[in-house]
C-alpha cells in the first residue's frame, strides 16, 4: 500500500470524536490554504504542498491537521525522521483526536528503524473499536512486519554494525539513473545499466585503476541500440556477458535473454539465447555462475508458483542451454521473486521478493546450496539494507563484503546512483579466491586450449570443471579455507597435476601450466596422490587423481608407464625404499582393479635417492615425498 494513500485513506475515515482539538474551528482563509496543500499533496506536488503546510502550521502552530499531513507527505516521499517530528508534534498536541493516525505514524517510525515504538503504535491502531476492514488488514500487515524485525534483531544483533553506502562518484553516476552493477571477479571492472534520456537503456563500463573508478564509458562494440538493453551480468573472467533484451527484432517474448563474447574488437554481436530459455513470456535479470556452466534468472510464466519466479539452466555437453527448472517452492513464492545474484563462491545466491517474510514491500534475501543441492531456507538480509520500502538488485565483490547496489539516497547525481557497502557477517558469501593462468606446451611454449578441472579434497566432490579458450587462458574461483586437487587435461598430452590449500589470508595466485607431450621418458609428479604417514595405504582423497590416470591409460591403449615412489632422507635407506616401492605397487593395483592391463604397468621404489628439493627443510622434504608417472614406451 502506498504510503500517502494509506495517509489519506485515514484522513477520510477519521471517526474518533475530537478532546480538545476541533477542525471546524480552523478559520476560513487558513482552512483554504490547507485544502490547497491536499490538493497540490493529491497530485504529486510535494514540495509546494509542504511549502503550504509549513505556512499553515507558522500561522497557527497548533494546527493539528496540517501536522499530520505533513508526516504524511514526508513518510510518503521516504524523508522518515521528519516524518516522526511532524507526527510527534500532532500527538503532542491531542493524541486523542490523533488516534486514528497511529498506522501511518507506525510506518513512519519504522521507516527509521524504530520497530518495537512501531508496534506499539499499529496495536493501539488495531484495538480502535469497529475499525474498517481494509485499516484492519494494512495493519495486521504491517504488525507482522514489524514482529518480524524485532524477531531478527534479537537473532542478529547489529554488534556495532554500521550502514555506510558510498556513492561510487561522478566517474560512474551522472544525472541519469545508473543500476544493475555487475563485477569482474578482480573487483577492477565494472558493467552496469544506465537510462539515457530518460528512455533508453544501454551498458557502461568503468574500470578501477590504482583504486580509482576512470569515467565510464559506453560498452564498446555493437550492443547498444535504439532499443532496451539493460539487466546485464558480467562473467568472472570478463569475457561473457548475458544480459536482456526488450523487443528484439530476434526476440521471442517482451524481453529474452541474450549473450555476448568479448574479442579483440569489443564486444561481439549479440546471440540469443535461443527457444529452450527464451518463450513468448518476459525473461529477464540473468546470473551467469563463476564457471559459466549455470544461468539464473527471473521468469514470469504461467507455470510458476506465482508472479515472477527464480529459474536455472545448465550448460548442456553440446554448448546449448538445458531446459530451465524452476528453482522450487522453498525459494519462489506466490508473490515475486527476481533479480538473482550468484556469488563468485558459487554457493550463494541472493535474491528479492515479497512473498518471504520481511520489512515489508520487496526485500533482499539469500540462500546457500547444500552439498546434495539443495538449498537452504532464505534468510533475509535484515535492517537497514533492507528496509520498509522495495529494494532492487544486490550484487556482492569476491572478497565476501563488498555490496554493490542502487538506490536514490540524498546524496544521488540524479535517479538511482550505485552505491558500495559492507556487508554484515551474517549475510556474508564465502570469501572467493581466483587463480588463473595459461595452458601451453613444455616444448613449443604454443598456448594449448585444454580442460581444467578442480575437485575439493575433502569431499571429492568437482568444483568445476571448465574449458580454457583458444590462446589456453583460464580464471577460476574458489571458496577460500579449503584444498584442492588441480587437473589439467589435453588430449595426446600428460596431464598437469597440482594440489592448492587456499586459506583466508591467500591472495589471488597466477599458474602458468607447461604440459608435457606423451613419449617416451616424459614424466610428471602426481601431486594429488597421498599416503597414510609411513604407510603404503592409499588415502581417499587420492581416487579423483588415481582416476586421471585410468583415464589417461585408457584413452592411450598402447602406452607403457612406470609408477614411481620416492621419499625424503628421514629413516632408514632400506626401509625408505620398501616404502617407497610399496606405494607404488599399491597404485598399479588400484588401476589393474580399474581394468589398466598389469603388463602396461611398473613399479618402482626410488627411497630417497632421487630428491628434487632440499631435505633440510620440512617443505623441501614434503615435495621429495612423492609419486611420479613416467612414460616407458607409447
Amino acid at each position: 500500500m502506498k504510503l500517502f494513500l494509506s495517509f489519506l485513506a485515514v484522513i477520510l475515515c477519521h471517526t474518533v470524536s475530537a478532546q480538545w482539538y476541533n477542525p471546524s474551528k480552523v478559520p476560513t482563509k487558513l482552512g483554504y490554504k490547507y485544502g490547497e496543500a491536499l490538493s497540490e499533496a493529491k497530485y504529486k506536488n510535494y514540495n509546494k504542498a509542504l511549502q503550504l503546510l509549513d505556512q499553515c502550521i507558522a500561522t497557527d502552530v497548533k494546527f493539528v491537521d496540517a501536522h499530520l499531513s505533513k508526516g504524511g507527505i514526508l513518510s510518503e516521499t521516504r524523508n522518515y525522521n521528519t516524518s516522526v517530528e511532524a507526527y510527534r508534534k500532532a500527538f503532542s498536541l491531542d493524541s486523542v483526536y490523533c488516534t486514528t493516525y497511529r498506522l501511518p505514524f507506525s510506518i513512519a517510525l519504522a521507516g527509521t528503524g524504530q520497530f518495537e515504538e512501531a508496534l506499539k503504535q499499529v496495536n493501539l491502531f488495531l484495538s480502535i473499536p469497529r475499525l474498517d476492514e481494509r485499516f484492519m488488514k494494512a495493519a495486521s500487515y504491517r504488525k507482522k512486519c514489524y514482529s518480524f524485525a524485532l524477531d531478527y534483531q534479537k537473532q542478529f544483533p547489529s554488534n556495532g554494525f554500521v550502514f555506510n553506502p558510498v556513492n561510487l562518484g561522478d566517474s560512474i553516476n551522472s544525472g541519469a539513473s545508473e543500476y544493475f552493477p555487475s563485477l569482474t571477479i578482480d573487483g577492477n571492472a565494472l558493467v552496469f545499466t544506465r537510462r539515457v534520456n530518460n528512455r533508453n537503456e544501454d551498458f557502461y563500463i568503468s574500470r578501477k585503476l590504482n583504486g580509482v573508478w576512470n569515467q565510464a564509458l559506453s560498452l564498446p562494440g555493437n550492443l547498444n541500440t535504439e532499443e532496451n538493453e539493460g539487466a546485464q551480468n558480467i562473467s568472472q573472467d570478463g569475457t561473457m556477458l548475458v544480459f536482456t533484451g526488450c523487443n528484439m527484432e530476434d526476440g521471442a517474448g517482451s524481453c529474452d535473454l541474450y549473450c555476448s563474447f568479448l574479442n579483440k574488437r569489443g564486444w561481439g554481436p549479440r546471440i540469443n539465447l535461443g527457444s529452450t530459455i527464451n518463450t513468448e513470456y518476459w525473461e529477464s535479470q540473468p546470473s551467469l555462475s563463476p564457471d559459466k556452466k549455470t544461468l539464473y534468472f527471473t521468469a514470469r510464466d504461467p507455470s510458476g508458483f506465482g508472479g515472477s519466479d527464480l529459474y536455472f539452466s545448465t550448460l548442456e555437453p553440446n554448448g546449448k542451454w538445458g531446459t530451465p527448472r524452476n528453482l522450487g517452492a522453498g525459494i519462489n513464492t506466490s508473490g515475486d521473486e527476481s533479480c538473482p545474484f550468484i556469488h563468485a563462491d558459487n554457493e550463494t545466491l541472493y535474491f528479492t521478493s515479497n512473498g518471504h517474510p520481511g520489512y515489508g514491500g520487496t526485500d533482499l534475501y539469500f540462500v546457500r546450496k547444500q552439498p546434495d543441492g539443495s538449498w537452504s531456507a532464505p534468510q533475509n538480509l535484515g535492517y537497514p539494507v533492507n528496509t520498509i520500502d522495495d529494494e532492487g538488485s544486490l550484487i556482492i565483490a569476491s572478497n565476501g563484503y563488498t555490496a554493490y547496489y542502487a538506490s536514490d539516497r540524498s546524496d544521488s547525481r540524479g535517479g538511482l546512483d550505485l552505491y558500495a557497502f559492507e556487508l554484515p557477517i551474517q549475510n556474508r558469501p564465502h570469501t572467493t579466491f581466483w587463480v588463473q593462468g595459461h595452458v601451453f606446451d613444455r616444448k613449443t611454449k604454443a598456448g594449448l586450449p585444454s580442460t581444467v578441472e578442480l575437485t575439493d579434497l575433502s569431499t571429492g566432490t568437482t568444483i568445476c570443471k571448465l574449458q580454457t579458450d583458444e590462446e589456453g587462458n583460464y580464471l577460476i574461483p574458489l571458496p577460500v579455507n579449503r584444498s584442492y586437487a588441480f587437473n589439467v587435461n589435453r588430449t595426446g598430452y600428460l596431464f598437469y597435476s597440482e594440489t592448492i590449500a587456499i586459506r583466508e589470508t591467500d591472495t589471488s595466485r597466477t599458474i602458468p601450466i607447461p604440459l608435457t607431450p606423451i613419449e617416451v621418458n616424459a614424466s610428471i609428479v602426481l601431486n594429488n596422490i597421498f599416503f597414510e604417514s609411513n604407510k603404503s595405504e592409499l588415502k581417499p582423497e587420492s581416487v579423483s587423481e588415481l582416476n586421471k590416470i585410468v583415464q589417461l591409460l585408457t584413452d592411450n591403449p598402447t602406452v607403457e608407464v612406470e609408477i614411481s615412489g620416492h621419499t625424503d632422507n628421514i629413516g632408514q635407506p632400506n626401509n625408505n625404499n620398501i616404502l617407497s616401492n610399496n606405494r607404488a605397487t599399491t597404485v598399479i593395483q588400484y588401476l589393474i582393479s580399474k581394468g589398466i592391463a598389469g603388463k602396461r604397468l611398473h613399479a618402482k621404489g626410488w627411497g630417497a635417492t632421487k630428491p628434487i628439493a632440499d631435505n633440510r627443510t620440512e617443505e623441501g622434504r614434503a615435495q621429495n615425498r612423492r609419486t611420479e608417472l613416467k612414460v616407458l614406451s607409447k
